[in-house]
């Protein structure tokens, strides 16, 4: 019990204390102070930890349109849903000499949707493909890297989408079947 100078002097018995100013009171402030400093440092951590998650996790998940549906993921559990595509037949880009190429191929997509919207959209999906096919030179599609990125582009073709505000389809593969360069 702390006790002012003038109790003391009025009360033999009682010992007179000096009172400390702020001497309790900034004992609680330190540690408040540490107490902020560490959950600000465990804040900052957790931020950036979470911050960094979405960076490298969250990257190739696109914000959608309004009223845009999710792109459908391919089930493994289910079969997989194909459709032959008509023989394609185009000239090449000149490298001295007129060069054909004549190649059939099968896209792979993710379910039966998906398949009806490429039967609705045919038209398109030829015309895009005649387009990308005759802009290629037979050395460039020659070889198997060269078949596979035009793989990878027929792909990339047929995914976007036909209509405004139409989703991406879901393509997944590309198989080709007959592939020809005279």
């Amino acid at each position: 019990m702390a006790t002012s100078a003038k109790q003391a002097a009025k009360n033999p018995n009682l010992q007179a204390v000096p009172e400390a100013e702020g001497a309790g009171a900034e004992a609680p402030k330190k540690n408040s102070k540490k107490k902020l400093v560490l959950f600000l440092l465990l804040l900052i951590f957790f931020l950036a930890g979470g911050g960094a998650a979405w960076y490298f996790l969250g990257q190739e998940a696109e914000p959608l349109a309004k009223g845009a549906k999710p792109v459908p993921k391919v089930d493994p559990g289910k079969p997989p849903v194909f459709i032959d595509m008509e023989p394609f037949t185009v000239n090449l880009q000149s490298e001295g000499g007129e060069q054909f190429l004549q190649v059939s191929f099968t896209l792979q997509v993710a379910d039966e949707n998906q398949l009806e919207v490429l039967k609705l959209y045919k038209p398109q999906v030829r015309s895009r493909l005649l387009l990308l096919l005759s802009s290629r030179k037979a050395s460039e599609i020659s070889t198997a890297e060269g078949k596979q990125k035009l793989a990878d582009d027929i792909v990339a073709q047929v995914k976007q989408p036909y209509a405004p505000g139409m989703p991406p389809l879901a393509v997944t593969g590309v198989f080709f079947t007959s592939f020809v360069i005279q």
